[in-house]
């Protein structure tokens, strides 16, 4: 759940508490547990920072372990004090979301992901994550480029996926050393997996290390790697108004590409539809039209590739 794994807090941390052109309304969700003390509170607030709450009233959930009872508490703006009450709980809700659960899963994946950064600076090689949903194409994709790059760029790859280690696989085939991250029920990779690998997939002399995260346009947005850039995938078949439903990782993705090309001819695809989406989330970002399959777009997207390794 996404309160659990961090990518709520951090997807808002990195898109939406920071972008100021775009209006979101979105639930907060809080979580507080303290462990001190022989009561135990477990506190759930919510709110919804796109109503009126005076109007709609607050829910609170107090569950007290121990010796206490639970006590659920409805506040439904009888009087002008409950009002009050109200607004005070409304910010309080606010301000907790700093020491919520999904800060603190996140606080300590950067700790792994600043250590992986240093990491990879001190081998001089240069880390891609590559985010999608899943069929983008982004396996048959890194297939292609490590073709493309062999004898140009020394490259490893991280594959990630739930299960199975299919990827890695056919990845291998390509000439690049390459390790499996099988995420069980994870939707994401984070800093610590990648950590636990870098020095068995790392050559002496890598230049380009290829992070395949697992297939999710959401949770893998919110986790820095220790990556030195996202890329951020999807094809002409997922629709033109992908980036704007998903913003996240098309805001934070240092290029976008667009694969798939050559189906273009068999679908009812605007590609200037795709391109204006692009550039209202990431404004005057890099965007690369491609087709693994044909060739098409490859020669730019390999030479960016080589650019920067070198």
């Amino acid at each position: 759940m996404c309160e659990d794994c961090g990518c709520e807090e951090g997807n808002a941390r990195a898109y939406f508490e920071h972008n100021h052109d775009h209006n979101h309304t979105h639930d907060v969700h809080s979580h507080e547990h303290d462990s001190a003390g022989s009561g135990g509170i477990h506190l759930h607030i919510y709110a919804d920072s796109s109503v009126d709450l005076q109007k709609n009233g607050l829910h609170v959930h107090i569950h007290l372990t121990g010796d206490q009872q639970a006590d659920h508490v409805h506040d439904h703006n009888h009087d002008h004090h409950h009002h009050e009450h109200i607004h005070e709980t409304e910010q309080e809700s606010r301000a907790t979301r700093e020491i919520v659960l999904e800060s603190r899963v996140l606080a300590r994946n950067d700790q792994f992901a600043e250590k992986n950064r240093a990491f990879l600076k001190q081998q001089g090689c240069v880390a891609v994550n590559f985010i999608s949903s899943p069929g983008s194409g982004k396996t048959y994709l890194l297939e292609k480029t490590l073709e493309g790059l062999r004898g140009r760029v020394k490259c490893a790859v991280i594959a990630g996926d739930q299960q199975t280690d299919n990827d890695a696989l056919r990845l291998r085939e390509k000439g690049a050393p390459v390790v499996q991250i099988e995420t069980g029920s994870s939707c994401h990779l984070n800093a610590e997996q990648i950590g636990e690998t870098l020095e068995q997939v790392l050559e002496e002399d890598t230049e380009l290390l290829f992070i395949e995260n697992v297939g999710n346009l959401v949770c893998p947005a919110a986790f820095d790697l220790g990556e030195n850039i996202k890329i951020a995938l999807l094809s002409v078949t997922e629709g033109e108004d992908k980036p704007l439903k998903y913003p996240v990782i098309f805001h934070d993705a240092a290029a976008s590409v667009v694969t798939k090309t050559d189906l273009i001819e068999h679908l009812d695809v605007d590609m200037g539809r795709y391109r204006d989406s692009l550039n209202k989330i990431q404004p005057g970002g890099r965007i690369f039209e491609l087709s693994a399959l044909t060739g098409t777009g490859m020669d730019a997207w390999l030479d960016y590739l080589e650019g920067l390794a070198h």
